[in-house]
């Protein structure tokens, strides 16, 4: 009888430790691996979780959009909303900007931010979807956590004269 208590015991811990894990993961925080060359050299991406970079993305921006230019968000992929996806935030709602390579200039409509990874000849980002809807991010990302030669908080930086003044 001692082992079935014991065992009953060991479960209730589990889940409780879990459904903590979960909340904590869906409203303040959560840890993320990246994949992918788009975000080189700011993030290293391997095959392996425990080659790359993992990083730690925080929540409590999504309660009123609080982002800032150059922030790196996570957010779900506009096509597939499986995926997710980790790029720099380069426009804002309501500003106008300039499209890379080109002089056009577009405004990014309301509820709508531009992302863009800083690796701009492996990145699949606003270029190519254009701008995505503010719903779709997911947290900012704040801190790498490991590998533990790269532990440290992430830069937040903006390309030069891509906000256009109009």
């Amino acid at each position: 009888m001692g082992t079935r208590n014991h065992l009953w015991l060991a479960a209730k811990r589990t889940l409780t430790w879990y459904l903590v894990g979960f909340t904590i993961s869906d409203r303040y925080a959560t840890v993320v691996s990246v994949t992918g060359d788009s975000m080189h050299p700011t993030f290293t991406a391997a095959s392996s979780s425990l080659r790359g970079d993992v990083v730690l993305a925080e929540r409590s921006c999504l309660q009123k959009y609080q982002f800032s230019h150059g922030d790196v968000v996570l957010f779900k992929c506009p096509s597939d909303h499986r995926e997710l996806f980790v790029k720099r935030l380069i426009a804002l709602p309501g500003e106008w900007m300039q499209l890379p390579g080109t002089p056009d200039i577009i405004k990014i409509p309301e509820g709508h931010c531009w992302v863009e990874g800083d690796n701009a000849a492996c990145s699949w980002d606003s270029r190519s979807f254009g701008p995505i809807p503010l719903g779709l991010i997911k947290g900012r990302v704040t801190h790498v956590i490991w590998p533990p030669s790269k532990i440290g908080r992430v830069d937040t930086k903006m390309p030069e004269n891509r906000i256009s003044p109009l």
